[in-house]
């Protein structure tokens, strides 16, 4: 049933949401649960993960892929240029997010549905690891994150 609803809403959520200024993950930092050293390592874990799954150099300024840490959560979206937009302007679609919690040592999964709002992850809500959810990622078995 999760891979059926998963699979029919990925595809009516191609739109953006907020404008990004450029394809680079973005920090921001909020009322930290994660530590700096922390935002520094699952830069650099995100980070490879971001740059294995991008899509061929020459498709970027068509289709990109970014991250942002915001707080406890880490967010996954794509890049593309906004419809009927000023050259340049881009705008952003939600692929996936994971939020830390702190007293449980464990990630809660989300994606994005078709109202615009995060929901767990049916298949898998937590996962003890960024690792894991970037696992859960990149394999997409249900087509919930990139359709």
């Amino acid at each position: 049933m999760a891979e059926r609803a998963c699979h029919a809403f990925a595809s009516t959520t191609r739109f953006g949401l907020t404008q990004v200024l450029g394809a680079k993950s973005t920090i921001i930092a909020t009322d930290m649960a994660i530590s700096e050293f922390e935002t520094k390592r699952l830069e650099k874990v995100i980070g490879s993960f971001i740059e294995k799954h991008r899509p061929p150099p020459h498709i970027r300024a068509e289709l990109d892929l970014a991250f942002r840490i915001n707080g406890q959560s880490v967010e996954i979206f794509e890049v593309r240029p906004r419809w009927r937009g000023e050259p340049g302007e881009t705008m952003e679609h939600p692929v996936a997010k994971a939020t830390y919690v702190k007293t449980q040592a464990l990630w809660k999964v989300f994606w994005m549905r078709a109202d615009l709002k995060w929901h767990s992850y049916p298949p898998m809500p937590r996962v003890g690891t960024i690792e894991k959810f970037l696992a859960l990622v990149g394999e997409d078995k249900h087509a919930c994150f990139f359709g």
